[in-house]
């Protein structure tokens, strides 16, 4: 108890030098002078986020004293049953005499299931560095998909398009939604195999929640028209957005809800941060920075308020869908019954800011709920590359793998579009026989593309076929029957490049070799073979 009230004063106090700290660079912002244009923009940048800085320390104190009262009123109710030492008893009267009886509702009253484990509310699985105080926390749900998994190209996009100084001020949480810990565990193992330097560097958590978490869901009332299998979906949904939510905001400044199926534009971090704090400095009342116009993608929020939407999303969970539910709190903070809808319409658009154009893209064509397919794009976004262009040396092209449509290898090969093969087999090839040998300088093969981020190629080998047969040591076991040597592979994000060591001499043919069956179709986005000239 003592400590818990001691470290409640040390709170208040940076509370007050903080708060210092923020007031005095206020009164200089006035002296400034017009023409320094560029530096008062970077001052108040610099204000604002001490200002969104003092609002967590304040959500933080907030907590403490919460904690407190709820020590405070345990500690009553031993005093009241003679089960506490005297020399206590002095403290707690004094220090308690403002603390009413009434009790306020909590979550229990509506998700009373969370009494039945003291676990509900705890990560069943949790996978962290502990990074914290960062400026922006990405939140990305996924569940296990029947068809396809977007989640690894999701967040390879994502880290591509950060630079390191926004990587550094940023946390990925990856929320797997399920409570099979086989399987959450393996998605994590995924991540950390895939993205090592991410994971090393805490870049990215993974969490999921216990199974006592979730309601009976298929005891939901089935609400709005829609079939069961949909309002649980759409319930579960809800619990999920909250406790990923929950388990973010004492994380950083900003928290931004993402899906496990989407696509960013380059430095889209520096680009909402910087939105964000202008907005602050501007002490525009906002309360979501919308950088996505579908659904609930790239929304941007405060993390100091988060439970609003937490406890909203927990007491209407079964009600309607996360979407609406946002609507819906917004429109319970600004609209005016007395007036009519544009006059609502106006007042949302003040606490709901969109910006333009869009920094997120929806790719998924499979949705999470079963059976749904969704083809929903955002116009906003601009045209998605789905294939990459290079002159590549003169070849003859061919392949067992039947094309799909008009994707043939022949046109990805000369850079007019990308190669899309049906359902590829163990012992395919992809052969690329030169016009004339060359000397292969290096190679790079890029499958899969960002509307198929799962039609890639997998087991499949790099082999080039040296002109002179000769210089090749028939012992060495990367060399297979018909005389290729193996040079490469593709790896687990579906790329293969490498060189090509210039003892092997001119290359005449360059071929992929399938090595095992394919669930998918699979697609070359990109085809560089770069020549080399002999020394």
């Amino acid at each position: 108890m003592m400590s818990h009230i001691v470290a409640l004063s040390s709170v208040r106090r940076r509370c007050i030098i903080i708060l210092s700290i923020v007031l005095v660079p206020c009164a200089i912002l006035n002296l400034l002078s017009s023409s320094d244009v560029h530096e008062e923009t970077m001052l108040q940048n610099n204000i604002a986020e001490l200002q969104v800085k003092l609002e967590h320390l304040h959500a933080k104190y907030i907590s403490s004293q919460e904690e407190i009262n709820i020590l405070s009123h345990q500690l009553l109710q031993l005093v009241e049953s003679n089960h506490i030492l005297p020399d206590l008893q002095y403290l707690i009267n004094n220090g308690t005499s403002n603390i009413t009886n009434i009790k306020l509702p909590s979550i229990y009253n509506f998700l009373p299931h969370f009494l039945n484990d003291p676990n509900s509310l705890r990560p069943a699985f949790l996978q962290s560095k502990g990074r914290s105080g960062v400026s922006m926390v990405l939140g990305i749900p996924t569940v296990k998909r029947e068809v396809q998994s977007y989640l690894m190209a999701t967040l390879k996009n994502l880290i591509d398009r950060m630079s390191p100084a926004e990587i550094l001020d940023t946390l990925i949480v990856v929320l797997v939604a399920e409570t099979d810990l086989d399987y959450v565990t393996y998605v994590a193992k995924q991540i950390e195999v895939q993205f090592p330097n991410e994971y090393e560097t805490g870049v990215i958590d993974v969490i999921s929640p216990s199974s006592s978490y979730y309601p009976q869901l298929s005891k939901l009332r089935d609400t709005l028209g829609d079939d069961h299998q949909r309002v649980v979906w759409r319930s579960k949904q809800n619990l999920d957005f909250a406790f990923l939510m929950s388990y973010a905001q004492t994380k950083g400044m900003f928290y931004i809800q993402l899906e496990d199926d989407i696509l960013a534009k380059k430095n889209f971090i520096t680009t909402m941060k910087s939105f964000a704090l202008q907005k602050v400095s501007t002490k525009e009342n906002w309360f979501v920075l919308d950088f996505c116009q579908l659904g609930f993608i790239g929304k941007l929020f405060k993390c100091v308020e988060l439970p609003w939407l937490i406890q909203f999303f927990l007491m209407f969970h079964n009600d309607k869908p996360v979407d609406w539910l946002l609507d819906h709190l917004i429109s319970t903070k600004v609209c005016n019954l007395d007036k009519d809808s544009k006059h609502c319409k106006m007042a949302k658009a003040e606490l709901w800011i969109h910006y333009k154009p869009s920094l997120f893209q929806h790719i998924g064509t499979h949705s999470s709920l079963k059976g749904k397919v969704q083809k929903l794009k955002d116009k906003q976004f601009g045209k998605i590359t789905l294939y990459y262009a290079h002159e590549n040396p003169d070849a003859m092209v061919e392949t067992q793998i039947k094309p799909y449509k008009q994707y043939t290898l022949k046109k990805a090969y000369k850079g007019e579009s990308f190669f899309w093969g049906l359902l590829p087999q163990p012992g395919d090839h992809l052969k690329f026989t030169f016009t004339h040998s060359i000397f292969i300088k290096r190679y790079l093969f890029r499958s899969g593309n960002p509307e198929h981020p799962s039609d890639r190629f997998y087991n499949t080998t790099v082999e080039v076929l040296p002109e002179m047969f000769r210089s090749v040591d028939r012992n060495n076991n990367d060399i297979t029957e018909d005389g290729y040597i193996i040079v490469g592979k593709f790896d687990a994000l579906g790329i293969a490049q490498g060189t090509v060591d210039k003892k092997y001499g001119r290359i005449s043919v360059l071929r992929l070799t399938v090595h095992s069956e394919s669930e998918n179709w699979a697609i070359l986005s990109e085809i560089h073979v770069v020549e080399d000239q002999p020394s």
